[in-house]
């Protein structure tokens, strides 16, 4: 309901979360319908390197776009690929790009559009090593623009390098110091030339307005929302 008052259409929802409505879709479809949102994605995670739980992490996967798709939405979006903590090996990235090639023939058995998103912590995190797993799987690239800005990269670029692969886009505001996610209205993370990469590239699709916590999560929401109706937003 705060969403929606908010003036967004549609939500994003964890894993865990969805799984808690596992056999009783149907609460959540109706709290859906009643706010007048949508539910456009599903997010999940994974290890993916490890061959021993690879197959119980696909599975989790799997489950999750079943729930996803009996609500209508359209996106799969996974982050992952652990470090370990001797370092990283040379075939590391061979192994996650082998995993997101099998999230994708999950997302095709239940009709949906699988994405990777790039994250803090994992092996994916910069520009570099985000084209080193892109370049082992054809999956989609879902851009959280936070999470490529505190790793290094500079987000508006990689949205035009990638600009074949995009279809949905995490925007999350981002403060260098101290270091915090924010609402797109604020911190160091220059959204404007954000907007203007996703207008440069003609992108239509889907963008959630991502804020990890805030002290009060509905006025981050709006916050967001004014900033995305401004003229620097998208609207």
């Amino acid at each position: 309901d705060d969403i929606a008052a908010a003036g967004y259409e549609g939500i994003e929802l964890f894993d865990g979360n969805l799984l808690d409505y596992e056999g009783r879709l149907d609460e959540l479809r109706a709290g859906l319908s009643g706010a007048g949102i949508v539910l456009v994605a599903g997010y999940s995670g994974a290890n993916f390197i490890f061959d021993d739980v690879l197959g119980e992490e696909l599975a989790r996967i799997e489950r999750v776009a079943a729930v996803i798709a009996e609500l209508g939405a359209k996106h799969l979006v996974v982050g992952g690929g652990a470090k370990r903590t001797a370092g990283t090996r040379d075939d590391d990235f061979k192994r996650l790009g082998a995993a997101l090639e099998k999230v994708m023939e999950v997302a095709r058995r239940w009709g949906l559009t699988a994405h990777y998103h790039p994250h803090l912590s994992t092996i994916a995190e910069g520009p570099e090593t985000v084209r080193k797993a892109f370049r082992e799987t054809s999956i989609h690239f879902c851009p959280d623009t936070a999470h490529l800005a505190a790793a290094g990269g500079n987000p508006a670029d990689l949205i035009r390098e990638f600009r074949d692969r995009i279809s949905y886009v995490h925007l999350k505001g981002f403060q260098a110091e101290p270091f915090a996610f924010t609402p797109l209205d604020r911190g160091t993370l220059d959204m404007k030339s954000i907007t203007h990469a996703l207008r440069d590239i003609r992108f239509d699709g889907w963008i959630t307005a991502e804020l990890d916590a805030w002290p009060d999560p509905k006025a981050g929401a709006v916050a967001s929302m004014k900033f995305l109706k401004s003229d620097s937003g998208l609207f």
